[in-house]
This record gives C-alpha cells, structure tokens and sequence, in this order.
C-alpha cells in the first residue's frame, strides 16, 4: 500500500465563505508547519506547482506579468492567459485564473506559517472549490514534509471518495446545496 493509498482528509475545516450579493468569496486557511520561505516556493515554483495545485504554470509565479495556468486532472487543458497581479515574496501572492482571483497570504507562525487563500468563485460551486482545495492543501502538506502523495486534482479528486464527503459537509456548513458533480450532469445545473 502507497501513501497516497493510506491518505484520507480529515473533515471540513477551515474554511468560510463571504457573501457580497452575487460575488462570493470562499477563504481557507490552514497552518503549514514549514516556514514562509518554503511554502513561497511552493506557491511560486511550477515544478512545485505540479506536484500539489490543480494547474500548471508556464514560467515562476513570483514576479509580476503575464502567464499561463493550464488546468490540470481534464482530458483538455484549459489553458488561461492570466497575469500576477501581486508577489511580495513570502507574504503576498495574487493572480487570476479564469474568472477568479487567486490572493495567497503566508503569515510566520512559531517556525511554520499560516496559509489563507482567499478564491473568488462561482457560488454554485463554492463546496466543490472547499473541498478540492482542502485535497490540494494535504497534498501541499505532504509535499512539503518530503512523503508526496502525488497530485490528486480534477477528475481524479472527483473519484476520490472523500471528495465527495467533504464536498457534502462544506455545503453543509456554507448553507448552499451541492451541485451533481457526476460526469454525466447538465453543465447548467447547479
């Protein structure tokens, strides 16, 4: 048995949403036990990147301009021309990725550091944001601990049972319902 065979995630937590009419907003934090310069280049680094995030980057992330991140986990790559907006290295970080914006926030804490990701998203898809972000974060984790579990994102995070157990008990705790994530759902619903 593999790691990645002996991972399970641990139940929803850490995450909230801000509601600003129709413009949502999901924040996850979680406390890293590695310090900032570390989990930057985590953050940063596409080799990194493609270890743990549900993308691909074409150049380092840590300096301002224009770049392309490439879905990861989909039969396609989607491909978008996005630009950092931010990179303060290690305590700021923030892009776009389609229509969402991406800010990183890396705060010292006691030799690690505390990780917020502030994602603006669709709210209809707010649960499976939490949860595929909260599989992302324990791959983060284990990638930074020297165990990888490898890169579990997209299809391959829908699979994975837990995915769908955290996608249920984030709605539950956002009050939203959780959409059909079934690959054969209307892409319309929600």
């Amino acid at each position: 048995m593999t790691d990645r065979d002996r991972y399970t995630p641990g139940p929803a937590a850490g995450a909230q949403v801000r509601k600003d009419e129709e413009k949502w907003t999901l924040i996850l934090v979680r406390e890293l036990h590695h310090p900032p310069a570390k989990v930057w280049q985590a953050l940063t680094d596409p080799a990194h990147l493609s270890e743990w995030a549900p993308f691909d980057a074409d150049r380092n992330l840590g300096a301002v301009g224009p770049v392309k991140l490439s879905t990861a986990g989909t039969p396609v790559p989607e491909v978008s021309e996005t630009t950092v907006n931010r990179a303060e290295a290690p305590r700021l970080l923030e892009y776009s990725w389609g229509s969402s914006t991406l800010r990183w926030e890396l705060e010292p804490l006691d030799g690690g550091t505390r990780l917020t990701l502030w994602h603006s998203i669709d709210r209809r898809f707010i649960s499976w944001g939490a949860a595929g972000w909260h599989i992302c974060f324990d791959v983060l984790e284990r990638l930074l601990s020297g165990a990888p579990v490898g890169r579990i994102v997209g299809a391959d995070a829908m699979k994975f049972g837990d995915w769908q157990r955290l996608n249920v008990e984030y709605a539950e705790q956002f009050g939203v319902e959780t959409p059909d994530w079934s690959p054969n759902a209307p892409k319309d619903e929600a």
